[in-house]
């Protein structure tokens, strides 16, 4: 929360440019750079989607969501490291393992995680959303298999497989003593009530969809740039902050998809905004199956040799970019251009070190 409050801002330090052809000024401070922060993440998340676009494959590629049920989610708050990657390690091998059934498709597929917590009203709503190859390398290697064009797997299998495969989880890291139940979670530390609590969810419907393939490449890339990096709430979707008071737009999906304002007491809002916050270190985004990063670059050579495509060019080297370079490289963002003149460039000039203030 610090890092985003002093962001940009004094605290920070930064430094002073002024223009070679008309002598304007400008002071910038320095960004938090926190992954948290809906500022800071444009050209992280532009280099990101760069390098993934290089593995791409001429192929369909297909978006599955796995979410859990609303039951859970005060279990989770309280353990979010060991049930998020348990939530990451049941969607992945329930993936792979279908995939891999000669039943299904018979084959190895690529799988890239996104994790992401909130829904639009910024409650806990944890759920993975995977972009999952549609089709794989086949059991020996020597073959390409590709689903049925518009379809990749039975989502009721899915959805089963995925239900029992967290619970079984769930129960291992309860038995192994990985949970931990505060406040008004006490009584499940107890092996009977938390039995209790737990097989009910096996008569649950879980929720897990697989949307239509992606529109090419293109759709794949411009839905990576959408999901990846994105925060709990975007700068945009705020409207007003008045009398301690917060609103912002967000999407009631269950009416009808319609957009709506709503207004939250500041505290309130802040509480929201912080259940998403990730534990120090935690990787929200990761890779599995052909695309896992051990033998990410081998497969993808085997892959496109099998689908027909070039072979692997090996890069010269170049001269290191400077942020600013790619920057206006990736993004079209020239931040040395002079804002008022658009003629010369901007040249530092002065160091501003960080501010500190002296409270009693």
């Amino acid at each position: 929360m610090r890092a985003i409050e002093i962001c940009r801002t004094a605290a920070l330090g930064g430094h002073r440019d002024q223009c070679d052809h008309c002598g304007h000024l400008e002071i910038s401070y320095n960004s938090c750079r926190n992954r948290h922060c809906p500022k800071c993440q444009t050209l992280r998340k532009e280099q990101w989607i760069e390098a993934r676009g290089q593995d791409l494959l001429p192929i369909e590629y297909f978006h599955v969501v796995f979410t859990i049920p609303s039951e859970l989610n005060p279990l989770v708050l309280m353990n979010r490291k060991v049930l998020y990657d348990l939530l990451f390690r049941a969607a992945s091998e329930t993936l792979v393992e279908l995939a891999q059934d000669p039943k299904h498709l018979g084959a190895t597929v690529g799988i890239i995680g996104i994790l992401h917590t909130w829904g639009q009203n910024l409650r806990d709503h944890p759920h993975l959303h995977c972009i999952v190859t549609g089709g794989g390398l086949s059991a020996d290697g020597g073959r390409w298999v590709s689903c049925r064009k518009g379809f990749f797997l039975p989502i009721r299998v899915l959805s089963s497989l995925f239900r029992g495969k967290f619970l079984d989880l769930l129960k291992e890291c309860f038995q192994s003593g990985q949970l931990v139940f505060p406040g008004h979670l006490s009584p499940l530390q107890d092996p009977r009530k938390f039995e209790t609590f737990r097989r009910p969810l096996y008569h649950k419907k879980w929720v897990v969809y697989c949307k239509p393939p992606f529109a090419g490449v293109q759709g794949v890339l411009q839905y990576l740039g959408r999901y990846t990096h994105r925060i709990a709430i975007s700068n945009n979707r705020l409207l007003t902050i008045r009398d301690g008071q917060v609103s912002f737009l967000w999407r009631d999906y269950a009416d009808h998809n319609r957009q709506k304002t709503m207004l939250l007491k500041a505290e309130e809002f802040i509480r929201r905004f912080l259940l998403h916050v990730l534990p120090a270190r935690f990787v929200r985004i990761r890779h599995f199956g052909l695309l896992a990063n051990r033998n990410r670059k081998d497969n993808l050579s085997v892959c496109r040799q099998l689908l027909g495509g070039d072979k692997t060019v090996v890069k010269e080297k170049v001269q290191p970019e400077t942020w600013q370079e790619r920057l206006l490289r990736i993004c079209s963002i020239d931040v040395l251009s002079c804002p008022v003149c658009q003629k010369g460039k901007m040249a530092r000039i002065a160091l501003l070190l960080p501010y500190r203030s002296h409270s009693p």
